[in-house]
């Protein structure tokens, strides 16, 4: 059974940045489409950012621009990344990695409930 435990994320100013990690272990991570998630107080937990098995890489519309948040894998390390600049208040939530045992390429049209595995979650706090 794989487990995700996540890292990272702390109190920062607006503008500032953080990068999260989750580390997987039990089964290769190779063959799983994982992904970021996150949850505001009082709200549902929306996708972030999520990467196919080969790679293949995509972000929410309004994070994505500017290159505001960055989604990477490093198989070898069993570990996922988000880069997140420019934070604003807004992101502000519990961030959450999940992963499900698919392979297959973008576009992952995969639901959250499809995800099978989940992290404990960081919280990510943005405050001046």
């Amino acid at each position: 059974q794989l487990q995700l435990v996540e890292s990272g994320g702390g109190l920062v100013q607006p503008g500032g940045s953080l990068r999260l990690s989750c580390t997987a272990s039990g089964p290769t991570f190779d063959y799983y489409a994982i992904g970021w998630f996150r949850q505001a107080p009082g709200k549902e937990r929306e996708e972030v950012s999520c990467i196919s098995s080969d790679g293949g890489a995509k972000t929410n519309d309004a994070d994505s621009a500017k290159g505001r948040f960055t989604i990477s894998r490093d198989n070898a390390k069993n570990t996922l990344y988000l880069q997140m600049n420019s934070l604003k208040p807004a992101h502000t939530a519990v961030y959450y990695c999940a992963a499900v045992a698919r392979s297959e390429s973008l576009p992952l049209n995969i639901a959250i409930y499809e995800y099978d595995y989940w992290g404990q979650g960081t919280q990510v706090t943005v405050s001046s």
